[in-house]
């Protein structure tokens, strides 16, 4: 799966990836950063989707996606891309093909009160806020549901 911008590529990630997304994870959440199992399963466990935004060979960006199939839900469990990489539109290619990989009705996802970049990118891909996780994050900030419907009104 290749992406428009040819300084960048889109890519399943695997196993073999886990030390770059556990580098990635680091930096782009500090506060928020995910237990060495819970990378481990992201990158093995079935009917996760899982892709990566690769910069000649090095892990740039990466998007988990969890199917709720018989619910018609997707969640985006996680998105990130490196700072010196971002404003690139990586973020907006994962998104788009995160949101195609899972390939259902509804998409959701979580992202900080505070995080308003990542808000305005996903507003710009047809999301709007639907529900506030009160005290959702580890420091006590709330947590923003967003969701994106995808059927067509034909």
């Amino acid at each position: 799966m290749n992406s428009a911008n040819p300084s960048f590529q889109i890519a399943p990630a695997s196993l073999s990836d886990l030390n770059a997304l556990r580098e990635l994870d680091r930096i782009c959440f500090e506060q928020d950063q995910w237990p060495l199992i819970e990378l481990i399963a992201v990158l093995a466990l079935p009917g996760i989707i899982r892709l990566k935004a690769e910069v000649e060979g090095k892990m740039a960006g990466f998007i988990g996606g969890d199917t709720h199939r018989t619910e018609g839900v997707g969640w985006v469990t996680t998105i990130g891309v490196l700072p010196e990489y971002r404003r690139q539109g990586i973020a907006r290619a994962l998104m788009l093909a995160g949101d195609e990989a899972m390939g259902q009705p509804v998409i959701r996802l979580s992202v900080r009160r505070s995080n308003y970049s990542a808000q305005r990118l996903y507003s710009s891909l047809g999301y709007h806020y639907a529900e506030v996780w009160h005290r959702y994050y580890v420091d006590g900030e709330d947590g923003l549901v967003m969701e994106k419907n995808n059927l067509k009104n034909d």
